[in-house]
């Protein structure tokens, strides 16, 4: 299983640095809304940090696109992980409140009028966005603006993560990626949510033999129906128990790993001889524990994926696109929607991820 390199950029040219996303000027009449004469939008604002009742619908001027960047007039927002870190101030490089909450969005190119979905670090709950050209991409026409928004992270970081784990096929067009012929497993945590279902759409197309944790047996029994083969209730037993079981010892190729904590140090032990632990979040909180003995013997290896970091590498998510459009084309793909609310109870969106609560995708409604 063998990543091939990644064409690097030079810092300055990643799109998604808070100073290429606001400039410094932008950044503080975002903060500072009674400043500036621009004019004003609603967006959901982290006032300060901490848990869901800080964050606020407010009027904020609308953003100033830089010149690799698009206005996108937002009707519906797609829930993260990484927004409540970022509520909570745990999130790598997070502006100091307040700030526009937000990574993903769908909505209306002003100058085009395209449907179009896309991705930034900051801003995407608010009825306008500025968002960078190579991270926009046209809504399929029988989507609505929920799946639309519901895209971006999931997919992209589930087929991030098979492509780390070293189970995308390189250098082959989309129409030539065929399933595995010989015996691939995964592990995929939170199997229930935006990017495990994700996860589980692609890894069907893989051929892939999925192993999926979750807190509830009705969320499994949804997720099978999306192609999962094995579900474990972690609150009915340790998932790390059930993958030796299951497997008879061997372990899987390779752990979706998002959770952190003694998770981290769980997972590595569910893989087999030279598997991989690909580490895309944190979803507890807590920092990842990890004996890094346990890879010597089974020649094992952890992997980090951060869809802010690949984003930047235009190669890399243009690839990626590639295969995951064609996918969608012909009709392979279709997010998993679960909640739909608006934005003035983002409060409470946020409190289903948090508490465990959601199913697919939570989406606010903007417009």
């Amino acid at each position: 299983m063998k990543t091939p390199r990644i064409r690097r950029l030079k810092p300055p040219d990643h799109p998604l640095r808070p100073s290429s996303i606001y400039p410094r000027s932008a950044m503080r009449r975002s903060q500072h809304p009674q400043i500036g004469t621009l004019p004003d939008m609603k967006a959901v604002v982290i006032t300060r940090l901490g848990g869901p009742d800080v964050l606020q619908v407010k009027d904020a001027p609308e953003p100033t696109p830089s010149e690799n960047q698009e206005l996108v007039r937002v009707q519906t927002g797609g829930v993260n992980f990484a927004d409540t870190m970022t509520m909570h101030g745990g999130y790598p490089g997070a502006p100091k409140p307040p700030l526009t909450a937000g990574r993903e969005f769908c909505g209306v190119e002003q100058g085009s009028k395209r449907r179009m979905m896309g991705y930034v670090q900051y801003g995407a709950f608010a009825e306008v966005v500025a968002a960078h050209r190579n991270l926009l991409w046209p809504v399929p026409e029988s989507w609505s603006s929920e799946e639309g928004a519901a895209f971006p992270v999931n997919y992209f970081t589930a087929y991030l993560a098979y492509w780390k784990a070293g189970l995308i096929p390189q250098h082959q067009a989309p129409a030539q990626i065929e399933p595995f012929h010989k015996p691939v497993s995964v592990l995929i945590h939170a199997v229930a949510g935006g990017v495990g279902t994700a996860a589980v759409q692609i890894g069907k197309l893989l051929g892939v033999e999925m192993f999926g944790t979750s807190s509830s047996d009705v969320k499994l029994s949804r997720v099978k129906s999306l192609g999962l083969q094995h579900g474990i209730n972690y609150k009915q037993v340790d998932y790390e128990h059930a993958i030796k079981d299951l497997t008879k010892g061997e372990g899987v190729d390779a752990v979706f790993e998002m959770l952190g904590g003694e998770h981290t140090a769980k997972s590595t032990r569910c893989v087999r001889d030279f598997g991989r632990v690909i580490v895309y979040g944190n979803a507890t909180g807590q920092r990842a524990e990890l004996d890094t003995r346990a890879l010597y013997v089974k020649g094992a290896s952890i992997h980090g994926l951060w869809l802010t970091y690949l984003s930047a590498n235009q190669w890399l998510m243009q690839q990626a696109w590639k295969q995951l459009s064609a996918w969608t084309a012909e009709g392979h793909l279709r997010p998993i929607v679960g909640h739909v609310l608006p934005m003035t109870q983002a409060a409470e969106a946020y409190k289903l991820l948090l508490e465990r609560k959601n199913f697919g995708k939570v989406v606010l409604k903007i417009d």
